[in-house]
């Protein structure tokens, strides 16, 4: 990654502390990044596209992957992590709470799919990163998407 990321406050990482990895969607608009949020499947809230880690895949890679199955997001992810945050995981079918810490990476969105699989499960869309902020529970994504800047086409 090569950069040094900021755990958010009073997280440590270890057994008791999941890790995940999220995509930061984005397109630009009249020269402003925009950011594709999607709904999560239970509580129906605005989150970013996210899942556990998969063996033998980079983390941007699985970013990636999960951007496709939940929004369906044709793009290439950055290798950077751009942030990390943390929430916590409500437990299913008498699972405990899981606390996650999120590594995010940036996917500039070349397209989106009509047909993906959780396509029926969730709804996504477009929104500026101070809207985007605003629509996520999060303090420490609030703090990512307010501090986002894309990084110019090379």
């Amino acid at each position: 990654m090569g950069e040094t990321i900021k755990l958010p406050k009073g997280l440590k990482l270890g057994k008791d502390v999941r890790t995940q990895y999220g995509a930061l969607c984005y397109r630009m608009v009249r020269g402003e990044p925009q950011v594709l949020l999607v709904t999560s499947r239970t509580r129906r809230r605005w989150i970013i596209p996210k899942g556990w880690p998969m063996r033998n895949i980079a983390p941007e890679r699985a970013a990636g992957i999960e951007a496709w199955e939940e929004g369906g997001v044709r793009g290439k992810a950055e290798e950077r992590c751009i942030g990390v945050y943390s929430y916590t995981k409500l437990g299913h079918n008498g699972e405990e709470e899981r606390p996650c810490a999120v590594w995010v990476f940036p996917i500039k969105v070349k397209s989106l799919a009509k047909d993906f699989p959780e396509r029926t499960q969730r709804r996504r869309k477009w929104f500026s990163l101070k809207q985007a902020s605003k629509k996520v529970a999060e303090p420490e994504l609030r703090e990512v998407l307010r501090d986002f800047k894309p990084r110019r086409a090379r």
